[in-house]
Formats: C-alpha cells, sequence, structure tokens
C-alpha cells in the first residue's frame, strides 16, 4: 500500500480552527475535502499534545524489518556461532541489503552480545546424569554441612601466566619502555603444579608436586599436608574431604589410606571442576602472583605460597556460603 502525502501546515491549523468554531468532523472533511478519519486524528493530536505537525523522527528508519529481524534472531538463537557474515548474507538472500555493523547494532538492540564463548568440560551423558544426581542431592543441604568440608585440587603455575594478558597506560611512543613491557622467555618460562586445600575457615597448606605425581606420591603429599591443614583450620570432628576422580585419588590403595586414617570423604561426579569452589581461589592466586612479577620457579613458588597464606579467610567463608548457587546452575 502507497504511503499517503502529510497535510500541510496550514490544513492541519484551519481543520483546528474549524473545529474550535463548532464544526463537526463530518462537516470540516466535507468542506477541505479530506477524510473523516484524517480530521479526527489531527484534532485528538491537537487535544492531547496542543499541537498539529508531527515531530522529526528520532533518526533514519531500520533497515531490517521486523520478519528479518525475528528470521536472524531466530538463527542465533538455533546457533549462536553463527558470525555477522553469515547473517548478512541471509538477509541478503532474503533481498535485504545491510552490513555487518547492522547486525551487530540489531542484535545488541535484542539484548544479545559477541562474548568469548567459555570452555567447559566434555561431558558425556554419563557425566551429565552424575552432575545432576550430586546437585539434587544436595542442593537442599545446610550451609553448616559445606562448612565441614576441606575441598582440595591441583593447579598448574606459570611464571609467565597471566602476565602475558596485562594492560598498561602509556603514551604514543612509549611502547618499549621497560616499565610498559611484560618480559618473555621461549616455551613460557617453565612452570611448576601445586596441591592446595582450603575450608570456610580459610586456606590450608600449599605444597609444590615435584616431578610426575603417582598414587605413592599423592598419598605422601597428603600425608604431610592434609591432616596437618585440617588441624590447623580447626576443622572438628566429621569433617569431609573432597578430591576429584583422578586415577591417583581413587586408586585402591589411596582409598585404604584415607580409610586408616578415619577420613571421609565425599562422592564426586567426573568432569566437575566448576563444583569445586577451590577454582576461584587458584584465579584469585594467579591474579595475585602475576602482579609480583616473579623472576624464576623458586622465586614463583616463593611468592605462590606468600599469596596463597594472605587470601583472606572472608572470601573462603563467602565461596562456601553461595555453594547452592553453584548447585542450581548445575540444575
Amino acid at each position: 500500500m502507497a504511503k499517503t502525502k502529510e497535510l500541510s501546515k496550514d490544513v492541519r491549523d484551519k481543520i483546528v480552527d474549524l473545529h474550535n468554531a463548532g464544526m463537526g468532523y463530518k462537516t470540516i472533511a466535507k468542506q477541505l475535502g479530506e477524510k473523516v478519519t484524517t480530521v479526527g486524528a489531527i484534532i485528538r493530536k491537537w487535544k492531547k499534545h496542543k499541537r498539529t505537525v508531527n515531530l522529526p523522527r528520532p533518526g533514519a528508519p531500520c533497515k531490517i524489518s521486523p520478519r528479518g529481524v525475528a528470521m536472524i534472531m531466530r538463527t542465533v538463537r538455533n546457533q549462536p556461532r553463527t558470525t555477522r557474515e553469515d547473517l548478512v548474507n541471509d538477509l541478503k538472500a532474503a533481498g535485504t541489503i545491510v552490513t555487518k555493523k547492522t547486525i551487530g547494532n540489531t542484535l545488541r538492540r535484542e539484548g544479545l552480545k559477541s562474548c568469548s564463548a567459555r570452555k567447559v568440560p566434555l561431558l558425556k551423558k554419563a557425566h551429565i546424569h552424575a552432575r545432576l544426581k550430586f546437585a539434587n542431592e544436595h542442593l537442599n543441604d545446610s550451609e553448616d554441612n559445606w562448612v565441614k568440608v576441606l575441598w582440595s585440587d591441583e593447579t598448574k603455575m606459570e611464571l609467565f601466566g597471566i602476565n602475558s594478558t596485562r594492560r598498561v597506560w602509556r603514551r604514543r611512543n612509549a611502547a618499549y619502555d621497560p616499565k610498559n613491557t611484560i618480559p618473555t622467555v621461549k616455551h613460557g618460562g617453565g612452570n611448576i603444579m601445586l596441591w592446595g586445600c582450603f575450608s570456610a575457615k580459610g586456606t590450608g597448606q600449599l605444597h609444590r608436586i615435584k616431578g610426575t605425581m603417582d598414587g605413592a606420591m599423592y598419598r605422601q603429599i597428603l600425608g604431610e599436608n592434609l591432616l596437618p591443614s585440617a588441624r590447623a583450620l580447626k576443622m572438628g570432628r566429621g569433617w569431609v574431604f573432597q578430591h576429584d576422580n583422578d586415577p591417583k585419588h581413587t586408586a585402591k590403595a589411596t582409598k585404604e589410606w584415607l580409610k586408616k586414617k578415619h577420613i571421609k570423604v565425599l562422592e564426586w561426579p567426573s568432569q566437575s571442576p566448576d563444583l569445586n569452589p577451590i577454582e576461584n581461589l587458584w584465579r584469585e592466586l594467579k591474579v595475585r602472583v602475576a602482579k609480583r612479577q616473579p623472576r624464576n620457579l623458586n622465586d614463583l613458588e616463593k611468592i605462590c605460597k606468600e599469596e596463597w597464606d594472605k587470601i583472606p579467610p572472608e572470601m573462603c567463608a563467602n565461596l562456601v556460603a553461595n555453594y547452592k548457587k553453584r548447585l542450581t546452575s548445575v540444575i
């Protein structure tokens, strides 16, 4: 349907004048040769806004029709990895020519934004069922139950890890000023492996793993660090030890060692690092260590232990207090 031409300001003002003079809609329409609906719309606008002219539009009309927006939203909802270029080609095939910038603006207007895809463990059906079972079984556990848990894990600390992504404030020609650079070496400068634990009361001992860890080394680490950490954190009686399902952790000899020490172990679903709040502490530790810029692996180990001990107990308590949110997210 073709667009109708807007009435001039003079005609609109005349319609209002005739209405104020007591004429009805039909009489005015007949006298001026306009439609009754047009006369009525102008008079209603004048009564509501005290003006007869249309205000300038806030911008250019959308290049993508509502139907086109629905099409690209449907595509993105079904395939989130779809690129803007793919959407441009889809609309082009439908007869609408737009740029990638227009696509981006449209998606943002619809509440979407481009984000880096999170890396998560590859979950098989058995993993999904086990995670869901764990979350449902513990969803209504009281906070006191989680306070009794001593969480543990291993992590890799790289000499130039998070440092490599840090940003600096500098002037245009000062890119290579030593203060604005991050030293690098071939092969990343090396790394160390750490074992650590924590509870709602704070961090436990942090141990550097030297060489390749096997079952025997793992049991030695537990013997030197687990029970001393539990005593230092005043876990009391009835505390529960958490570790994942790494073969070294679930080995028969390890299970017998834990049983001999009367240590209760929390049943844990495989492929579930996101359920272990110690992952948040590892991130906190890496950020803290990066700020101190260790020079070698021995320096890295020393700084890691210092910064691990500095992590406030309040942070640990908060991670445990909000554990139910993790379970809800899994479900």
